[in-house]
């Protein structure tokens, strides 16, 4: 598994996505999608379209731990405004 790999998933499930981003360390990672199809979405409903593009590589043990911040193109402003 390489980072490239989820990366290219997730551009893939989130086209109009403005950052999405992928770090870890071996098979936890953490994972940052920021896309409007997110609004007015509860942040488990949010997770499920995570889950969603990864639930394989999840259920064969390549990845065990995903965290994740799934925001809104106005959550991510506000955040990088902000702090």
């Amino acid at each position: 598994m390489s980072y490239d790999e989820i990366v290219v998933r997730l551009r893939n499930a989130f086209p109009d996505a403005e950052e999405v981003k992928v770090v870890g360390e071996g098979n936890k990672i953490d994972v940052t999608v920021v896309s409007s199809v997110f609004e007015g979405l509860r942040p488990v409903q949010k997770q499920q379209k995570i889950y969603a593009c990864l639930n394989d590589m999840i259920a064969s043990g390549v990845l065990h731990a995903v965290s994740m911040r799934t925001l809104t193109p106005e959550e991510w402003q506000r955040t990088r405004m902000f702090g």
